[in-house]
C-alpha cells in the first residue's frame, strides 16, 4: 500500500494536479483581505460578516499563504517532484551511457523504411551510413553483426533465411528527455526560491509629503511586512527626501486631463552620509541597496491648522487627500482632539478640489487634476471620536454613527469652503480653520525588497527554455542491416519515432542516400504500404526491451 501511494504521488499526474490545486488554492489569497497585508481591512470584513468571517477565519483564509493547507499543498509539491525527478534523471544518465537498441529481426512493421541495392560490401554500407548518422553529433551509434541464420516461422511473420549481415543501430533525440528533466528541475527550483523569497522579504508604504522624508526603519512606514525569518535590524539605514514632485496633464481635447508623467525629485541620503539626488517614475523605480523603491501614487497634501473654540491650536499638520476620479477630487478626514477641557472632539470629513467650480446650487467639483483653483470642502462633526481610546484608527475614514453633524437652519449639514490662504469659522462656534497658502503635494512610496527575484527570473528561463527543447527535439531511431546476395549487397533501413513525426521517413531517406555505389533503380520505400499498416504500433523485440523499459520509467 505504501509503494503504491508513492508511486502515486510522483507520478507526473500527481504532480500536475499538485500545481493546478496550488493556483486554486492562492485565488482567496487574492479575493479575500490579508492579516499580512491589511490587517484593518480583516478586521473591517469581520464586523461586515460575523457569521461568515469567523468560519473564514478558522479556515484560515485570511492567513492563506501560511496556513497549514495551503503549506501542505506546497510541500507535497516539492515531494511530488523530487520523487518524480529523481528515478528519471538515473534512468536518463544510464540512458546515455548505454548502447542504442539492437537491430530488430524484421523492418516491415514500422513506419518508416527504405531497401536498395549496392556494389559496395556490407562493411562499406554500415561504415558510409554511420559516418552519416554521426555527422553533428545528432545520433549515437552502433555498429555490429549478425551470424547466418535459417529460415523460421510461417505465414506473415515468418523470417527468411539469411546470411551473416552487418547492422547500424542508431539512436537520436535524447535532448528531448534533458530539456523535459531541466523543465522540471526548473519548475523545483522556483517553487524553492518562491518560498525562501517569501522568508526572507519585505515591504514597506510610505505617504511622503514635499520636503521631508522618511528613514529605513519599520516605525516610520505606514505599513511594513516581512517574511518570518527577516529581521528588522538587517534595514540598512539610509534616507529618503521628497525635493519636488512634478504632474503633466494632457490639456487638449482629445485626450483631455489624461496624465502625460509623474516624477518625483527626492535625495537620498547613504548610511556613510552621502547624499545623491535620484528621480522614481512610474515603472521606473530608484533602487536603493537591491531594494527597490516605486511611484505607487500622488495626490494633495494641504496644511490645515485648526483652532478650538478657546482659540487653542487643537490640530496642525498635513493631510493627505486620496483621489477618487482622474479630475483628482480627492476625499480626506482630519481628526481634531480635545486640547481644552470642557470641548468636544472634532471631525472634518470632505474633498479637496484641486480646480474648482461651484454651481449655483452651492454644489463644487473638480474641472481638471492641476491645483489651478484649489478648494477645500468639508462637512463637520462633534462628539467622541475615540482618539483617547488608544485603539488603532483608520485616519483616511470617520465613523460618523455616534458623532453629531452641524447643519444650518434648513436642516442640512452645513458645508465649509476654505481656499488656501483663508481663514474660517466652523459652525457652532466650534473655532475656526486655516488651509496654508501653498499645497503641497505628496507620494506613496511602495519598498519592496525580494532577494529571490533574480533567480526566479533565471529559472523562469530555464524552464522555458527545456520545455522548448523538450517539444521541438525529434527522438528517433534507425537500424540497418546490409549482406550479400548473388554478388551484390542488399540493404533494409527502418525507422522509429516516439509519437507522429512528419520527418521520420525523410531521415531513412537521408541515410538510403549515403549507401555508397547505390544502384540507380533502387526503390526508397521497399515495403508496401499494407504491411506497414497490418501493424499500426510497432513493438521492440528483445533487443530493445532494456531501452524500452527505460522510456516507460521516464513517462
Amino acid at each position: 500500500m505504501l509503494r503504491w501511494t508513492w508511486r502515486q504521488l510522483t507520478s507526473m499526474r500527481v504532480a500536475l494536479l499538485l500545481l493546478m490545486l496550488l493556483a486554486v488554492a492562492a485565488v482567496p489569497g487574492s479575493i479575500l483581505p490579508q492579516r499580512s497585508q491589511d490587517a484593518g481591512k480583516v478586521i473591517e470584513y469581520l464586523g461586515d460578516h460575523p457569521t461568515t468571517g469567523e468560519w473564514l477565519d478558522r479556515l484560515g483564509f485570511f492567513d492563506v499563504y501560511t496556513s497549514p493547507w495551503f503549506s501542505a499543498i506546497y510541500l507535497l509539491l516539492m515531494v511530488s517532484l523530487v520523487g518524480c525527478i529523481v528515478p528519471r534523471t538515473v534512468a536518463h544518465a544510464r540512458n546515455l551511457r548505454g548502447r542504442p537498441p539492437r537491430t530488430p529481426a524484421r523492418f516491415g512493421r514500422f513506419p518508416a523504411t527504405a531497401a536498395g541495392t549496392t556494389t559496395a560490401s556490407p562493411d562499406d554500407v554500415a561504415a558510409a551510413v554511420a559516418a552519416h548518422l554521426r555527422r553533428g553529433r545528432t545520433f549515437r551509434v552502433d555498429v555490429g553483426g549478425e551470424e547466418p541464420r535459417a529460415a523460421r516461422g510461417r505465414g506473415p511473420r515468418a523470417v527468411p533465411a539469411r546470411p551473416a549481415t552487418r547492422t547500424v543501430a542508431a539512436e537520436r533525440g535524447y535532448l528531448r528527455e534533458t530539456g523535459n528533466l531541466v523543465f522540471h528541475l526548473a519548475l523545483l527550483g522556483l517553487i524553492v526560491v518562491v518560498a525562501l523569497g517569501q522568508l526572507f522579504h519585505y515591504r514597506g508604504q510610505a505617504i511622503v509629503t514635499e520636503g521631508r522624508g522618511f528613514a529605513n526603519a519599520v516605525v516610520d512606514y505606514d505599513t511594513f511586512d516581512k517574511g518570518a525569518w527577516f529581521r528588522p535590524s538587517e534595514l540598512s539605514p539610509f534616507s529618503l527626501t521628497l525635493d519636488d514632485f512634478s504632474s503633466q496633464f494632457a490639456s487638449d481635447t482629445v485626450a483631455f486631463a489624461q496624465a502625460r508623467d509623474f516624477t518625483a525629485h527626492v535625495t537620498v541620503t547613504e548610511p556613510d552620509g552621502a547624499a545623491s539626488k535620484e528621480t522614481i517614475k512610474v515603472n521606473h523605480p530608484l533602487t536603493i541597496d537591491g531594494a527597490k523603491v516605486y511611484l505607487q501614487g500622488n495626490g494633495f497634501a494641504p496644511e490645515i491648522t485648526v483652532h478650538d473654540a478657546q482659540g487653542q491650536v487643537a490640530f496642525e499638520g498635513r493631510v493627505p487627500f486620496l483621489p477618487e476620479d482622474s479630475m483628482y477630487t480627492s476625499r480626506g478626514v482630519v481628526k481634531v482632539p480635545d486640547v481644552s477641557s470642557g470641548l468636544e472632539q472634532i471631525g472634518l470629513v470632505g474633498y479637496f478640489l484641486p480646480t474648482a467650480v461651484v454651481d449655483d446650487d452651492g454644489n463644487a467639483r473638480s474641472v481638471f487634476p492641476q491645483p489651478t483653483d484649489p478648494l477645500l470642502v468639508l462637512e463637520v462633526y462633534r462628539g467622541n471620536l475615540g482618539l483617547d481610546e488608544g485603539v488603532p484608527q483608520n485616519v483616511y475614514r470617520l465613523d460618523t454613527a455616534s458623532l453629531t453633524p452641524s447643519v444650518g437652519d434648513d436642516g442640512e449639514r452645513v458645508k465649509v469652503l476654505v481656499r488656501p490662504g483663508e481663514t474660517v469659522d466652523l459652525p457652532d462656534g466650534l473655532g475656526t480653520i486655516t488651509v496654508g497658502q501653498e499645497v503641497p503635494r505628496y507620494v506613496a512610496l511602495d519598498l519592496r525588497y525580494d532577494p529571490s527575484l533574480a533567480w526566479v527570473l533565471t529559472f523562469a528561463l530555464l524552464a522555458l527554455a527545456g520545455l522548448a527543447v523538450s517539444l521541438f527535439t525529434p527522438r528517433r531511431r534507425v537500424w540497418l542491416r546490409a549482406w550479400e546476395d548473388e554478388g551484390r549487397t542488399v540493404v533494409e533501413l527502418a525507422g522509429l519515432a516516439r509519437g507522429d513525426d512528419a520527418g521520420l521517413q525523410g531521415e531513412v531517406d537521408r541515410a538510403l542516400a549515403a549507401v555508397p555505389g547505390l544502384s540507380p533503380d533502387t526503390i526508397p520505400d521497399a515495403t508496401p504500404d499494407a504491411t506497414a499498416e497490418a501493424v499500426p504500433d510497432p513493438v521492440p523485440d528483445a533487443g530493445t526491451a532494456d531501452s524500452t523499459k527505460g522510456q516507460e520509467a521516464s513517462r
